[in-house]
């Protein structure tokens, strides 16, 4: 099994660490990133990627080779390309409200590239791609995606796409749905999702750990149809999402919340489930408290 992505303009003084490699291919056309092997690891800077052993790779298939704009706007909504980097992403919470002052999400986006723990470094090399397709449960732009109706668009080795909500791609923690020769290529985030008010909340352990949970709301405009969404991650190990016609009462995101099978509760050194579990409630109460 190989990652798709982990971050944005490949160091190559950097692969020599690691020693197996052998070769680096840099496509140009969609054509040229097949066919792939166990050995291969298709990336987009390699944030994660270099930072650990890595004895069975042979070959790098570096994906910012093929040019992708890293964010595309458009009436119906915004595209993140897979090697777009985090810190580009942040930077749409400040230039969004220029160019579409309607769209009232845009604080969400740096809001949810705080949730990763991470330097300026890192922000400006790891990418929307790696962290989606790592899949680990505090996954940043998880949480952005999930929190905005976020469709991911992937690519299959024999020329056809196809497209899945990010609810249903996270299947666990660092698991998901891709095929060990699929390619993410982007996240699409709706235009309706993006004129919604949002209220975000985070809780990690220290004040510069790892996100412990992160809960969501977004209220739609009563154009779009007044839909109330909730999201609960990284205190799950895959993202828990409920959509309501209308923002609901404390006793309806009580029900959701219970919801939530007990084993899909985040056990790790950086919160234990109990925990998470009562906190996200807390926090869930005060979104919805906010939006109301």
């Amino acid at each position: 099994m190989f990652c798709h992505a982990h971050g944005a303009g490949l160091d190559y003084r950097r692969w020599v660490d690691l020693n197996t490699v052998e070769a680096i291919l840099t496509p140009r056309t969609r054509a040229e990133v097949w066919p792939l092997g166990a050995g291969d690891a298709v990336l987009a800077g390699g944030t994660w990627l270099f930072s650990e052993p890595q004895p069975h790779l042979r070959r790098l298939v570096d994906l910012t080779s093929l040019g992708w704009p890293p964010i595309t706007l458009s009436d119906n909504g915004l595209e993140l390309a897979a090697t777009c980097p985090l810190a580009q992403v942040s930077e749409l919470s400040t230039t969004l409200p220029a160019l579409r002052p309607q769209w009232q999400a845009a604080p969400l986006f740096h809001q949810c590239c705080t949730a990763l723990l991470a330097s300026f470094k890192i922000w400006r090399t790891a990418t929307v791609g790696g962290n989606v397709c790592l899949s680990f449960t505090a996954g940043s732009m998880i949480s952005l995606a999930s929190a905005l109706g976020g469709e991911l668009e992937v690519w299959r080795p024999d020329g056809d796409d196809y497209r899945v909500a990010i609810t249903d791609f996270v299947t666990g923690a660092g698991t998901n749905v891709l095929a060990a020769d699929d390619v993410l290529r982007s996240v699409r985030l709706p235009a309706a999702s993006l004129r919604a008010r949002t209220a975000y909340r985070k809780l990690a352990p220290s004040p510069l750990g790892r996100s412990g949970i992160v809960v969501i709301a977004r209220r739609d405009t009563p154009t779009d149809g007044g839909g109330f969404t909730l999201s609960v991650t990284a205190a799950t190990v895959r993202p828990a999402v409920f959509t309501f016609p209308s923002v609901p009462d404390a006793d309806a995101v009580r029900a959701a919340h219970a919801s939530i099978p007990d084993d899909e509760w985040t056990d790790d050194p950086h919160g234990d489930p109990d925990w998470r579990r009562a906190m996200a409630l807390l926090l869930a109460e005060q979104v919805r408290a906010e939006l109301a």
